[in-house]
């Protein structure tokens, strides 16, 4: 009688459960729900946030890494040896093409050169002499030819004189910054001795590479823009140059560029980011690359139509940071749907979030 009892209420539980199934009892509680006509029953009502599409101004850019380069750069040496007598710059200091910077112990060339410059005197006025002389014609011409020819000769040795002494100079030859100096007064340089680097780095050139893709469009002229990491600073050159070349192991063409450098803040050996403009676009239509619903179909958004999500197509174009470019799709005045993308199902029904 007992087990007859259990099974009538195992069968009554079991009816009670199916009769549920079949009415499709909505045990969750949730009262933000709405049904949807076409979509298999109720369905939740999602918030979103929607973006007014508006034409912009975009530009087509690709972005690299390059590396500073004075605009020029030399080690100074000198052209003799000899024990250095003066050193004439201050270290990390600025200095005029021209300027003498080391001097080097030139006293046996000065003594030649008063020598020289005696001797000069004294084949000047025996020339002077025989051409007077010559005019009178009390001397011939060949005696007043050897004459001139001392002169020459003796002016020649005077002239040797003074460019040995010019090598005992170390002078800049162009304005910039010189660097540390490896020696001291007293010391004894050769030809191969490093005495301190100068550079000129206004402006200063960048060197960069692209892929063999670009090497079309990347021409002299060509706008640039350079950014030091970890930065806001954004400094502005063109190209001038461009290897005819292309890296066979890289398959990359590289080129160079110059950019303004008054206060000094980019300096020769670092690493920035270029950004290369290929050409500049009117008004199009940007999206946020977060808001692109990737499909076997081709690329779709959904955009807010009637308190509904709408899935819709879109053919997209140049891709930069955080924009997508739109081709075609979508029309000026669109509802760009921006967040909840995640949770959207097409026609699905939604509610707009109020401006923050």
């Amino acid at each position: 009688m007992k087990n007859k009892k259990r099974l009538i209420s195992i069968i009554s539980v079991v009816v009670i459960v199916a009769i549920l199934i079949l009415l499709k009892v909505d045990f969750s509680g949730s009262d933000e729900t709405v049904n949807t006509p076409g979509t298999g029953g109720p369905r939740r009502q999602v918030s979103v946030d929607i973006m007014l599409l508006e034409p912009q101004k975009l530009q087509n850019k690709i972005f690299t890494n390059g590396t500073t380069l004075s605009n020029e750069e030399v080690e100074l040496r000198s052209e003799t040896s000899g024990k250095i007598t003066e050193i004439l710059f201050e270290e990390g200091k600025r200095v005029k093409k021209g300027d003498l910077l080391v001097k080097i112990n030139d006293s046996e060339l000065q003594a030649t050169l008063k020598k020289n410059l005696s001797r000069e005197s004294l084949a000047r006025d025996k020339e002077s002499r025989f051409k007077q002389l010559l005019e009178k014609n009390m001397t011939s011409q060949q005696e007043y030819d050897v004459a001139l020819s001392e002169l020459n000769s003796v002016i020649a040795d005077v002239e040797f004189t003074r460019a040995q002494i010019a090598k005992t100079e170390v002078r800049a030859p162009f304005d910039g910054i010189i660097g540390l100096r490896s020696v001291s007064v007293g010391s004894f340089i050769s030809t191969q001795t490093n005495i301190a680097k100068l550079q000129s780095i206004n402006p200063i050139k960048i060197d960069f590479s692209v892929p063999q893709k670009y090497s079309g469009v990347l021409k002299e002229g060509k706008t640039i823009n350079v950014k030091l990491p970890n930065t806001a600073k954004t400094f502005y050159g063109r190209i001038y140059a461009v290897e005819p070349k292309i890296e066979e192991n890289t398959r990359t063409v590289k080129a160079r560029a110059t950019v303004a450098n008054e206060l000094n803040e980019l300096t020769p050996g670092a690493y920035v980011e270029v950004e290369i403009i290929l050409e500049d676009i009117g008004a199009t239509l940007l999206v946020p690359s977060f808001a692109i619903v990737p499909d076997i179909e081709g690329e779709k958004v959904f955009i807010y139509k009637k308190g509904k999500a709408v899935l819709q197509k879109v053919s997209t174009g140049i891709r930069t940071e955080k924009d997508v470019q739109i081709i075609s799709g979508l029309e000026k005045g669109d509802s760009l749907i921006v967040s909840g993308i995640i949770q959207l199902r097409p026609n699905m029904p939604v509610s707009i979030n109020p401006v923050k």
